[in-house]
């Protein structure tokens, strides 16, 4: 085997992994209505499902990734492969839900190494033009797993029950052991002689832990007030450790993090372009499918084939994108990208109305498609083109927590603002005649449940009902449409943050 073809099949194990790992994240969530019904809880206990992943997965992106640069990138990327796959077998063996959400936590220990080494790897084996491509190749991984997440999903549940979408992670990350010791050559051991800033990697895990869980408490309780101990105070100690890590940083002698990073504007411009991407985009796919299947009716299948409206993209442009970027301004490529996106969520938020149909939504999803295709194929080249080869694997790290920072302050804003608007439209136009406490009910329990209250056969005799259908139909509407706007917000600004730090016409080599 020549060593270009070495390089080539390098990129389709690191490629399986972050697919394996991406799908997994978007996966659970078709899941979760059959884990309900199985272990018989309520379904703020069964978030833990989802909350426990991300949270543990987003504490220690910075951790692995300075693993990966002081012992080599390599080594760390199958020791998480190896995690995730464990994790993965004891999911799918899971007989209780406490059971399975500790299962989850060994499965993001793996899925966070793997998530935040690859880009880094794939940046130390390919250079000059090959990186584009390799990166580009890599981008339609990330938007394909990202989309398609829901028709894989559905297919599995309903054919093969809910352990089966994590029994799969365990021939497949096999697989990709395999294919990553033959194929992927280890990277220098950039911590030779350095001592190892262990407060530091505490820190920023501490940091993030806080951060995102201060969210999670603020995302399942939306009544609750931003000064609400159980919001503010977890925030608080994310701020007052970002201090105490920063202060750190710069007094000692090897420390965790390079600080000069944030001096770079290619990193800087492609740090911030993917939280907003997680956040105008990434988040808003919660709404979106919640709209498809709850509101339209849609089975989880036939949700996952709509998205391919958008998902299919990354697969079908990824070649020509991989050449485009490397002869084109990559700030032009990715800030007009991001205005792509920008007005096709404006295009879906004109179609959302109670009788808008899936080929109305498509529309719009081609237009996201293909904006979001261009950016997560060429963000990660161009925030790591003037990164030194010793940091990249930090530099990768730090992209990715943004990003997943991102989805979790975009799910929390959005939900604020659909339920918002959604219950005032319920106060607004509230009949008269109709029972006060149901009002409050849906208002309490919020834009996402709202139809399944409303059509609950309990109620199908109470007079007025299709009345109070209908409204909260509308009142869904007009709170997702706000949720839109908020989204496309976002993107906008993501659009301007990128041309004016994504100054350079091709990348350093």
């Amino acid at each position: 085997m020549t060593h270009t073809n070495k390089r080539w099949y390098a990129l389709v194990a690191i490629s399986l992994g972050m697919f394996m790992a991406l799908l997994d994240i978007m996966i659970v969530n078709v899941a979760l209505p059959t884990m309900q019904k199985q272990f018989a809880v309520k379904f703020t206990d069964l978030q833990w499902v989802l909350n426990a992943y991300t949270l543990t997965s987003a504490s220690l992106l910075l951790f692995e990734s300075k693993l990966g640069d002081l012992f080599g990138r390599k080594k760390i990327f199958m020791l998480a492969l190896t995690i995730f796959t464990i994790g993965s077998l004891l999911n799918s063996l899971s007989t209780t839900l406490d059971m399975l959400v500790w299962s989850r936590v060994i499965q993001a220990v793996g899925g966070a190494g793997i998530m935040t080494l690859a880009m880094a790897l794939v940046a130390s084996i390919f250079q000059g033009k090959e990186r584009g491509m390799a990166f580009a190749i890599v981008g339609s991984i990330i938007g394909l797993a990202t989309s398609s997440g829901p028709l894989v999903g559905g297919i599995l549940v309903q054919h093969f029950g809910w352990p089966s979408i994590f029994y799969i992670n365990v021939p497949v990350g096999i697989v990709v052991l395999l294919l990553t010791w033959f194929n992927v050559s280890e990277t220098p051991n950039y911590g030779a002689g350095k001592r190892i800033d262990f407060l530091g990697m505490l820190l920023t895990a501490a940091i993030m832990f806080s951060a995102i869980f201060g969210l999670i408490q603020k995302e399942n309780h939306l009544h609750y007030a931003w000064t609400n101990p159980a919001v503010a105070g977890w925030l608080g100690a994310a701020v007052v450790l970002l201090v105490a890590f920063l202060l750190w940083e710069r007094r000692v002698a090897d420390p965790m993090m390079d600080l000069a990073l944030f001096t770079k504007p290619h990193f800087v411009g492609s740090a911030i372009g993917s939280f907003l991407l997680g956040a105008g985009w990434f988040a808003f796919l919660v709404y979106l499918t919640n709209l498809i299947q709850n509101y339209m009716g849609y089975s989880a299948e036939h949700t996952g084939m709509l998205q391919l409206a958008a998902s299919i993209w990354p697969l079908l442009l990824g070649p020509v994108v991989g050449t485009i970027g490397q002869r084109f301004d990559k700030r032009y490529l990715i800030s007009g990208s991001f205005v792509l996106m920008a007005i096709g969520l404006l295009v879906m938020a004109h179609f959302i109305t109670p009788n808008v149909t899936g080929f109305q939504l498509a529309i719009a999803m081609v237009l996201i498609g293909i904006g979001n295709a261009i950016i997560n194929q060429t963000i990660n080249d161009a925030g790591l083109s003037d990164v030194p080869h010793a940091e990249m694997g930090m530099a990768s790290g730090i992209i990715r927590t943004f990003q997943q920072f991102g989805v979790t302050i975009g799910i929390v804003v959005l939900g604020l603002v659909q339920n918002h608007f959604y219950s005032q439209k319920l106060s607004d136009k509230w009949p008269n005649q109709a029972p006060a406490d149901l009002q409050t009910g849906l208002t309490n329990a919020g834009a996402f449940s709202g139809h399944s209250i409303t059509h609950n056969a309990s109620l199908a005799n109470l007079p007025g009902i299709h009345t109070i259908q209908n409204l909260v139909v509308k009142a869904f509407d007009h709170g997702l449409t706000s949720a839109i706007y908020t989204a496309t917000g976002f993107i906008l600004i993501g659009a301007l943050i990128t041309f004016i730090l994504l100054r350079n016409k091709k990348a350093a080599v």
